[in-house]
């Protein structure tokens, strides 16, 4: 398989591309380069004879056209998004450019492309998304595919948009595209902006632990490694048309998990106090949902595919490889536009 992926130099883009090649599938990596990208992510599969990068924006719309023309895709896996809910609150209109306009970019793209090459009927567009669209849960129930979509945010809201835009371009022109809807991501090359990195390198620096409101929001927590596994499979799999949500079935609230990485901290990295006693309580960002939880049971059921590691495993492995990796993220805090937005002191 020639897979594009697009968004392939970020967190969840560059798992899938190390992956992919170590499948023995030949990836043509398109990204932008932008801020929390870093071409040391795909380092390890850059010299590979079935590996091929295109520095190129979703917004581009020539720039797609020449790339799919040149590379002719077996399949395309769309990740490219402005995906940060903070930034999302402070610059809205990126993540409607990037995420709205550029994912019917990108479908036009594929369209065009699939109508000139005959309909192939092995095509695949795998949309991904994230289950943030479906907002807020209350102390019980999951995510199901159905659940009716309420976004809360600027990203979520664009990732929504980005979601109903896929859906329609299968019913309107028979694009044979798949959708997935994924839960909180974590692991290794995480852009240092996100939950865990923060607290791990905050922790590192003996500077306060931003913790939002009360630390009582609840997230399902999925490693990022074996989100990459699902979404290789349901692109390969999945049924044309059909959504699939990916969780971790790992809840935690945002402070347990908190205390979770200063534990591990604590055993790894002892210093004369305990790293929770950094944790900071901030100001709660506007429209925090209180809590996100999947229910992966049509992917299992259907296609096989469980996740395979707890958050205890995961994080573990995480912190473990923060702090094997300090010339990776120390180069990304250095830059000028990678600061985060971190509320205030409550």
């Amino acid at each position: 398989m020639k897979l594009l992926v697009t968004g392939g130099v970020g967190f969840i883009g560059s798992a899938v591309v190390r992956q992919a090649i170590d499948a023995g599938h030949h990836v043509v990596n398109l990204d932008a380069l932008t801020y929390a990208a870093c071409l040391e992510n795909v380092a390890s599969v850059s010299e590979s004879p079935r590996y091929n990068f295109e520095h190129a924006d979703i917004r581009d719309v020539g720039a797609l056209a020449r790339i799919f023309a040149i590379h002719r895709p077996d399949m395309v896996m769309h990740l490219a998004a402005e995906s940060h809910v903070d930034r999302s609150i402070d610059l809205p209109g990126a993540f409607i450019e990037t995420n709205i306009i550029g994912t019917y970019n990108m479908l036009e793209a594929a369209r065009n492309y699939w109508i000139e090459g005959g309909k192939s009927q092995g095509f695949r567009f795998h949309h991904v998304s994230t289950d943030e669209v479906y907002g807020s849960l209350g102390e019980t129930g999951l995510f199901v595919e159905d659940t009716p979509y309420a976004p809360n945010s600027p990203y979520s809201a664009s990732k929504a948009a980005s979601d109903h835009l896929v859906s329609a371009w299968y019913e309107t022109y028979g694009l044979p595209v798949l959708i997935t809807n994924c839960s909180n991501n974590y692991g290794p090359y995480h852009f240092p902006e996100k939950l865990v990195p923060v607290v791990i390198l905050r922790a590192l620096a003996g500077e306060p632990i931003p913790v939002y409101g009360k630390g009582d929001n609840i997230r399902d927590w999925l490693f990022v490694e074996d989100h990459a596994d699902a979404l290789l499979t349901v692109l390969l799999s999945g049924k044309v048309g059909r959504t699939y949500n990916i969780g971790g079935e790992n809840e935690a609230t945002n402070i347990d998990l908190v205390g979770m990485i200063c534990q591990i901290l604590d055993k790894k990295r002892p210093k004369a106090t305990r790293y929770e006693e950094q944790i900071t309580f901030v100001t709660d960002r506007p429209g925090h949902d209180l809590r996100y939880a999947i229910d992966p049971a049509r992917i299992c059921n259907e296609l096989g595919w469980r996740p395979t590691v707890t958050l205890e495993q995961g994080l573990e492995r995480t912190v473990q490889w923060y702090l094997d990796n300090q010339d990776w993220w120390q180069t990304l805090l250095d830059r000028e536009d990678a600061g985060h937005r971190l509320g205030k002191p409550s």
